[in-house]
């Protein structure tokens, strides 16, 4: 297997699901703008599609995959045996959950959007959409353990492309509902439900060659089987702390009107760089990394880590100052359109500009809870998670007042950073990471090309300022080749500096 292949077939299809997701959120931006239907709609999404995060994007996996690996290096009927019993339970489960939030939806709205009870209609919105989305939570999340299956099995395409069935979705639901005059949120909120049952059914028709599902009812749940779910839910708070930091930031930001939708907005952004440089690079190391380390092969478990490290800064790092440096005129290109007003794109771009410095913190914090799920560690992720969650909780609440909805970005990138120190604390204590002198040289590299790519990024911006204003017809063309050349030319270097070498990424 090699690293670098397989996070590139990973982050291709994630990428494609991003930018079918960009027209999507561009449609949304269009049509909705950042008014009362947007609000509810966004606040009806986030939580389903917080946990659509949490289960997808690597989550489910850091407890399933080590506990699933264990039992297949045993054979393959205890493989099939210990998967069929977490199906059940993880289905049984679900199905609690749904229908408990149908029933006291009102409830969950008023916990995630406090600030919209002063809106009765917005409010009752909120309610609506959020019964008929939640049903994608079981949806997802049972996609999420198949996806799990595939990864273990080295077979990432299938569980990374998934995801595009729900911009597809959305993205006709829009246009139907502007053809035929009909309710642009509610269709949204239906288009939801709809995509999380056809991403389950393409994903189970994926994993029949690896795994064939059975149901199993059981009066006592298994040691092993209790040690999984043991380890899970805090692998869920740990794995997912920036999903939990933007929906506290959710709950907040619904006191202040629209800020709810700029944070969603610049959100749908930054996390395109997340999604590459944290979650594909953190999905693809650890199943080998699970396997290296229950086969106690400890030097090259550590040379994983080191490159999967490595792999995260290389794209996390010119990621982050494009956004910080442009942040102005992406938001332009990408939403500056209908409905969306010169003040929303002002807004939305300062929550971005916030965001995006700490993209190489969101992305290595996922990487580092990986070193400890590798070894079925989950409390001190889970003690990481915690205090990063609070110092976030806490900031904004302090100063939201005095500052508004941008102190949420400002506590998250904050709060966040101080969680990768904390980490590296633990990792050189516990004696789970060795840096290795040629990872030291690969990031001078790394920063150096970063450089050259920020200031040729810089002056292209300011080159092509008339084209990237709010009422340039083509700004997206502009943006869209602008980016193409700045980051040919960063790869490049990091060729050209032997940055990236495929045979340096590859694990035996």
């Amino acid at each position: 297997m090699n690293l670098l292949s397989s996070t590139t077939v990973f982050s291709f299809y994630t990428m494609l699901s991003r930018v079918l997701g960009y027209f999507r959120d561009i449609l949304i931006a269009i049509f909705l703008g950042t008014s009362i239907y947007a609000d509810a709609f966004f606040v009806a999404f986030r939580l389903p599609n917080t946990f659509r995060r949490l289960f997808a994007e690597g989550t489910f996996n850091a407890a399933f995959i080590p506990s699933y690996t264990s039992e297949k290096i045993k054979g393959k009927s205890e493989g099939k045996k210990f998967a069929d019993e977490v199906l059940t339970l993880l289905s049984l489960g679900l199905l609690i959950i749904v229908l408990l939030v149908e029933i006291f939806t009102p409830y969950i709205v008023y916990l995630i959007a406090p600030g919209f009870i002063e809106d009765n209609e917005k409010f009752n919105l909120a309610v609506d959409f959020t019964r008929i989305t939640f049903p994608f939570l079981a949806f997802v999340s049972l996609s999420s353990f198949f996806a799990g299956i595939l990864n273990s099995e080295n077979k990432f395409a299938a569980a990374a492309a998934a995801p595009i069935f729900l911009n597809l979705i959305l993205i006709l639901s829009l246009i139907i509902s502007y053809y035929f005059n009909l309710d642009y949120a509610l269709n949204l909120s239906y288009g939801v439900s709809l995509s999380g049952f056809i991403q389950l059914i393409f994903l189970i028709f994926f994993t029949f060659k690896f795994y064939q599902p059975s149901l199993i009812l059981r009066n006592k749940i298994r040691k092993k089987v209790k040690f999984f779910l043991k380890k899970l839910l805090p692998s869920i708070f740990s794995s997912g702390v920036t999903q939990i930091s933007i929906l506290v930031g959710t709950i907040i930001a619904s006191f202040q009107a629209g800020a709810v939708s700029y944070l969603y907005y610049a959100d749908r952004i930054y996390q395109i760089n997340l999604a590459i440089a944290g979650i594909a690079v953190s999905t693809v190391s650890l199943p080998v990394l699970s396997k290296l380390i229950k086969n106690k092969k400890i030097t090259q478990a550590n040379k994983v880590q080191n490159k999967s490290l490595e792999l995260s800064l290389l794209l996390s790092l010119p990621a982050s100052i494009a956004l910080i440096v442009g942040s102005e005129q992406i938001v332009n290109a990408l939403f500056g359109y209908g409905s969306f007003t010169e003040n929303d794109i002002k807004l939305t771009s300062l929550a971005l500009k916030y965001f995006g410095y700490g993209i190489p913190a969101f992305a290595i914090l996922k990487i580092f809870a990986n070193f400890f799920f590798a070894r079925d560690n989950t409390v001190t992720p889970f003690k990481v998670s915690s205090v990063v969650v609070l110092i976030n909780i806490a900031v904004s609440i302090l100063f939201f007042q005095e500052l508004g909805f941008i102190i949420i970005p400002i506590a998250t990138t904050f709060s966040t950073w101080l969680g990768v120190f904390y980490y590296l604390y633990f990792l050189v204590k516990n004696d789970y990471l060795k840096i290795e002198s040629k990872f030291y040289i690969s990031f001078i590299k790394i920063v150096f090309a970063t450089s050259i790519m920020s200031y040729v990024f810089h002056l292209s911006l300011k080159y092509f300022g008339k084209n990237l204003t709010y009422l340039s017809d083509y700004k997206i063309l502009y943006l869209l080749f602008i980016v193409i050349l700045v980051a040919l030319l960063y790869f490049l270097i990091c060729y050209l500096f032997k940055v990236i070498n495929i045979k340096s990424f590859k694990i035996n």
